[in-house]
């Protein structure tokens, strides 16, 4: 697995694909935290990241989809799937090795943010004021999530030779199940099935976390989710040795 992690950062690394994708991340939550009136923090009234963590889901959803497109799509275009599959490795190793190296990636994006966390914790009046707890929670939950959308952006890459297409059905499906399978939750009111579709939603878990409890529950939903759609992921990536 390790093998296949190096290479998958190495090959992060070696493109503009890592560095565009922090840099667009990071250009995109700051025009939201500093730039833009309706979500400005020095605008906000209380010492929060609230922007941040209320954005990072949407920006997620596009960037992780670009991340991961290639994972095995770009695989089987050009053949080298095939050589992969000789190397001494088992699928899953194959797979594991390109979720973390997708997860590292996000997890790096992430870091430069802390930037932002300092400045609000300097500029709160009093200093510090800043919620803490609830601070870390939410960057837990947005690992989380990041690692959920890894899981379906690999599930995605998966089903196609075609990047644009597994572009695509990340980005639905991470939409789907981050946002709009809770919306879609009220159609069930009258049958007492509302609160259990909304359940199921991304967004309902992360919310519960970004309020600063770490809920086990929550996290065996985020941990279960990830591991569903790696499952699935072995399941059709597996279907090649059966062609």
């Amino acid at each position: 697995m390790f093998s296949i992690l190096s290479k998958e950062i190495r090959g992060f690394l070696s493109s503009l694909i890592a560095y565009v994708v922090i840099s667009v991340f990071l250009l995109a939550i700051g025009l939201f935290m500093w730039i833009y009136p309706s979500t400005n923090a020095l605008d906000y009234g209380q010492a929060s990241l609230d922007t941040l963590f209320m954005m990072a889901p949407w920006v997620f959803i596009f960037l992780i989809s670009a991340i991961t497109m290639r994972s095995f799509a770009e695989e089987k275009k050009t053949g080298t799937i095939e050589i992969l599959s000789t190397r001494p490795v088992t699928d899953w190793q194959i797979i594991m090795g390109k979720f973390f190296a997708g997860l590292i990636l996000v997890l790096f994006a992430l870091i430069p943010t802390l930037l932002y966390f300092y400045t609000i914790y300097e500029l709160g009046s009093p200093r510090g004021i800043i919620d803490t707890g609830a601070t870390w929670g939410s960057y837990i939950g947005l690992a989380l999530l990041g690692s959920c959308y890894v899981a379906i952006g690999l599930f995605a890459s998966a089903l196609t030779d075609n990047q644009i297409v597994a572009f695509l059905l990340s980005t639905f499906l991470c939409f789907f199940l981050f946002s709009a399978l809770g919306q879609l939750a009220a159609l069930f009111d009258g049958v007492g099935l509302e609160y259990s579709v909304e359940w199921l939603s991304i967004n309902f878990h992360y919310e519960s976390i970004r309020r600063g409890v770490v809920d086990t529950r929550d996290v065996l939903f985020f941990v279960s989710f990830t591991a569903l759609f790696l499952g699935l992921t072995h399941l059709v990536f597996g279907r090649r040795k059966w062609q």
